[in-house]
């Protein structure tokens, strides 16, 4: 199989190359980056003799043609995701993120490629921190910020170009991410490398905001699943059944890092912040037989705590601008 995966750079689109490649059956793979602030070729140093890198836009209607004409299926993980720039500049996020999938879902179109199109649980919007509900496929759809009505979007055009088109593709939206390779802009990356460079973790407001965590080998090994045996035009959810609270973690990270659990600061919380994602995802269990493997999130923070320890070299040269973002935006 040849597999183009745009956004191959990136955090979760990284370790499924890295995944992909270990999985010791016969796949070419072309990565497809743009390489903005969250891509860096270093995610796959290690690996760059085992497949193609290509620099480019997804929205470069000619780079993509071409790339896609030469394979047999494409992962779509390229997208700008960071809500607190969406709320800064939302236009980055119309182009990747609307104009990027048009322009993939032409080609595959074109080309008569498979497609799988990954997406996130904040398109539901949120849920109330006492609904004991979670999403599911069938879910409306509610963005709350510019990022995430982007990714609503990107969503709509592939179920339309599956109907319309007939394109051979599936969906899948996950809940939170987190392990190696995340760019310390995100939540967990930022506290842990804050307390690695003597800086107290920041909170959001109270800290009661709930989150859904998987780590991202089992969001890559499930899609894997929905590649290779997901009914075409359907949406799978991809969770593992990790819901907590945001002032829970934090507390999580400084205890397993030997501080007090008490050490941070809080800060004004971010506009429009969705309380609470909560991902069922039995249909994808039920039907593919598919299990998490971190079924401990503890277990699985220690062990990205871990990596970003003893990986310092990958991260700490962004860390000043990083925080000299969120300063600028009191955050």
């Amino acid at each position: 199989m040849r597999v183009l995966v745009t956004g191959g750079a990136g955090f979760i689109g990284s370790n499924f190359v890295r995944a992909t490649l270990g999985r010791g059956v016969d796949v070419e793979v072309t990565v497809l980056d743009y390489l903005t602030y969250a891509g860096s070729r270093s995610s796959l140093f290690a690996l760059e003799d085992q497949f193609k890198f290509v620099e480019g836009d997804i929205a470069d209607a000619d780079l993509v043609n071409h790339l896609v004409s030469e394979a047999d299926s494409v992962v779509h993980f390229a997208a700008e995701s960071h809500n607190d720039n969406s709320l800064a500049d939302p236009s980055p996020f119309l182009r990747t993120n609307i104009i990027g999938t048009y322009t993939l879902l032409q080609a595959v179109r074109t080309y008569g490629v498979r497609y799988h199109h990954v997406s996130t649980d904040e398109v539901y919007g949120d849920l109330a921190l006492d609904d004991p509900a979670k999403f599911t496929e069938y879910t409306p759809y509610n963005p709350s910020s510019p990022y995430s009505a982007t990714k609503a979007a990107s969503d709509m055009l592939v179920r339309a170009w599956v109907r319309s088109f007939g394109v051979r593709a599936t969906l899948s939206n996950c809940s939170n991410n987190y392990g190696p390779y995340q760019h310390i802009e995100k939540f967990i990356p930022r506290q842990i490398t804050n307390v690695l460079t003597g800086v107290r973790p920041k909170l959001y407001g109270a800290g009661k905001n709930v989150r859904d965590w998987i780590h991202v080998e089992d969001h890559n090994s499930a899609l894997w699943r929905v590649l290779e045996s997901g009914e075409i035009g359907r949406t799978y959810l991809i969770g593992s059944d990790g819901e907590l609270d945001n002032l829970t973690v934090v507390r999580l990270i400084l205890e397993l890092m030997d501080k007090d659990p008490n050490e941070f600061d809080h800060v004004t919380d971010r506009a429009g912040h969705d309380l609470r994602y909560a991902i069922d995802s039995s249909m994808l269990r039920d039907e593919f037989g598919w299990q998490p493997h971190y079924t401990s999130f503890r277990e699985g923070l220690r062990s990205t705590i871990d990596w970003y320890r003893d990986n310092r070299a990958w991260w700490e040269n962004e860390k000043a601008a990083v925080e000299a973002r969120y300063q600028a935006q009191k955050v």
